[in-house]
């Protein structure tokens, strides 16, 4: 959503069907996409693998280690792209960002790595003792967390992996200039 109010047409790829999804959705593997017929990419290999609450609550190992191999197939594109996740040391973490650095009232940091400029994107935190923290309902219900980070027309379950839209068109406004000063204005294009 974040990637579409900064100005993007979006095209979503995952393997599960994503019935809410409000924006052309293709159902597939996105690691055996190979029509880069886009301007640029954002992966977000699934977290639980590397996430606290999995290692609290479950087995990291039974779920697939994908950040190598998702960062492998993105520098293959040789497009710009951005890769976000827990914070892992797997990830390059070129910036954080959190709810809070855009006055939202929830604490929810997601880690980036980019291999354009994206490290210039770091925004400080704003904690307040108010805030929501993800705790999977256990100080406040989630449906309260998912709204507070913009992600209504979601389930709950669905919010639980998704990154808020204010953190994607954040991104995306930095990712359009850069794409814009990748671009020689028109007559001053051609060969040599």
């Amino acid at each position: 959503m974040g990637y579409s109010r900064a100005g993007f047409e979006v095209v979503g790829v995952d393997i599960s069907p994503q019935p809410r999804y409000p924006f052309e959705f293709v159902q597939m593997d996105a690691l055996e996409w190979d029509d880069w017929a886009f301007d640029a990419i954002h992966a977000s290999p699934p977290c639980q693998h590397y996430a606290n609450v999995t290692r609290w609550k479950g087995n990291q190992d039974e779920h697939p280690d994908l950040i190598a191999r998702t960062r492998e197939l993105l520098e293959e594109t040789g497009l710009p792209w951005v890769m976000e996740n827990v914070r892992t040391e797997e990830l390059r973490a070129d910036f954080m960002l959190c709810g809070t650095a855009f006055g939202l009232p929830f604490r929810r940091h997601r880690h980036f790595e980019t291999n354009w400029s994206g490290f210039q994107m770091n925004v400080s935190c704003h904690h307040r003792p108010s805030d929501y923290s993800f705790d999977h309902g256990a100080k406040q219900p989630e449906s309260v967390y998912r709204d507070a980070m913009g992600c209504e027309w979601m389930t709950v379950q669905e919010s639980r992996e998704a990154i808020p839209p204010a953190y994607t068109e954040f991104i995306g406004t930095q990712l359009l200039a850069h794409l814009a000063a990748l671009t020689p204005p028109v007559g001053q294009r051609g060969s040599k």
